[in-house]
């Protein structure tokens, strides 16, 4: 028996495991950060991981600077600093919030997208319905007390920069083919970066520890995932895809338990269970003639023209907005199915 993308179920399901790697290993390397957060600060650790993976990123795409037009430019510049922007603004949140509850807010990002480019019923009960659960979270409701406002308000100014993240990459997608276009983003965020993460981290940044756990960073928020993802996107049909990622609020959540001691109240759980809830049914709710991305972004009035050589992969990405693969497929001629998340 063969699934809709012509893959044999054996294959797939061999391939779902990758998957769940990949999700386990994006909130590890998160939690991994939160540890850097006491040297270099949240900046610090941010330039770190932006370095590592753009270094890494370089290497393997040595994408062309010079014959781009005043426009590509323009979009590349603008993704850099969307990629700098919304990850400062994560990692300032969980050097405030739990874990769990940190990506389960940021989700609204792609979500609130979902329903103004969508314009369905369903997708705004869905936004609904997730916009209770972060209400329930942030009066802490069955845990220890209130959550940090400031934290909850870098974590919705990164939600934001998700779901514009969205948006230039498939715009820079449609521009720049290849890699090339993450590849120099990924620089310029890093050089962006570079004079808050200094100001904050120092000399610290150069301890030896202290680039060992920046790489290592690096590496599980982007390079594994990205190798992980790419493998398991050539065979997992997208919804299939779309809900194992909309359950990383639920993996954050227990990686946060585990390994950084975070304890959430009932009254939490149920909260992230609802936004959870909500992003599997904006993954599985298209109608027909509508495609919905593993975020929930309807991507059938699409105002950017196609990408050369669509269709190698199949689908973007779902994981967050911390691997590599979620700009990589809007730019390297899979199907654009915007998803945020830059490396």
């Amino acid at each position: 028996m063969h699934s809709m993308t012509g893959h044999p179920r054996a294959i797939i399901e061999s391939r779902l495991p990758h998957v769940a790697v990949s999700i386990i290993s994006v909130q590890v390397g998160a939690a991994i950060a939160t540890t850097v957060f006491v040297q270099v600060g949240a900046a610090g650790t941010v330039l770190l991981r932006q370095a590592f993976a753009a270094l890494v990123l370089l290497v393997i795409a040595r994408p062309a600077v010079r014959g781009r037009s005043t426009a590509d430019w323009l979009h590349i510049v603008l993704f850099g600093l969307t990629f700098a922007a919304m990850n400062l603004c994560f990692y300032e949140a969980i050097d405030r919030l739990p874990l769990g509850i940190a990506v389960t807010i940021e989700l609204l990002g792609p979500l609130g997208l979902a329903a103004v480019l969508s314009r369905s019923a369903r997708h705004l009960g869905c936004v609904i319905l997730a916009t209770i659960g972060v209400l329930v979270l942030g009066r802490g409701i069955g845990g220890t007390g209130h959550v940090d406002l400031t934290g909850v308000l870098f974590d919705l100014a990164a939600a934001a920069g998700w779901a514009t993240y969205i948006v230039l990459n498939r715009r820079v997608g449609a521009r720049v083919s290849g890699t090339d276009g993450l590849a120099l983003a990924m620089a310029i965020a890093a050089v962006t970066i570079t004079p808050i993460g200094v100001h904050a981290g120092g000399r610290a940044l150069l301890h030896p520890a202290v680039l060992g756990a920046g790489f290592a960073v690096a590496m599980l928020s982007a390079a594994l995932p990205f190798t992980l993802e790419m493998h398991a996107l050539r065979a997992v049909p997208p919804v299939t895809f779309g809900v194992l990622m909309s359950l990383s609020p639920a993996v954050a959540a227990t990686v946060g338990w585990l390994f950084l001691g975070e304890h959430l109240g009932l009254g939490q759980v149920v909260a992230i269970g609802c936004v959870v809830a909500a992003s599997v049914a904006a993954t599985t709710g298209s109608g027909p003639g509508e495609r919905v991305d593993p975020a929930g972004v309807d991507v059938t009035d699409q105002d950017s023209p196609a990408v050369p050589g669509r269709g190698s992969i199949g689908s973007a990405s779902t994981s967050r907005p911390h691997s590599l693969i979620d700009c990589t497929a809007g730019v390297s001629g899979a199907t654009v199915t915007d998803h945020r998340s830059g490396a």
